[in-house]
């Protein structure tokens, strides 16, 4: 089974699509993808206060875990891979379940 994926490559011709629309779009994920790694990689100084025996509340980094895994199913089941969603959101699976679980082995 080959798998497909989004190649960044526009149609042409008459479905032709401004370039300097792609330029944005592509400029756009890749703004998106930094501040959603961002958000997550965030989780540091939670997992540190776990650590450290003041610990959080584990509902928003659940949630969060979740949430990124859900997108990263999406962003990886679409006909064409959707990479600026998984990679962005891969970070949230991890980070949020390290966050979780240090809340209970503190």
């Amino acid at each position: 089974m080959k798998f497909k994926a989004d190649n960044g490559e526009y149609p042409k011709g008459k479905d032709a699509v401004d370039a300097k629309r792609v330029k944005r779009l592509k400029l756009l994920s890749k703004i998106a993808t930094i501040t959603c790694i961002s958000m997550y990689v965030s989780y540091i100084p939670q997992i540190i206060s776990n650590f450290s025996g003041s610990p959080v509340s584990p509902l928003q980094p659940l949630v969060a875990m979740v949430n990124a895994t859900l997108w990263t199913g999406y962003g990886w089941f679409k006909t064409y891979k959707d990479w600026p969603v998984i990679i962005s959101n891969v970070p949230g699976i991890f980070f949020g379940l390290i966050t979780v679980i240090t809340v209970y082995i503190h």
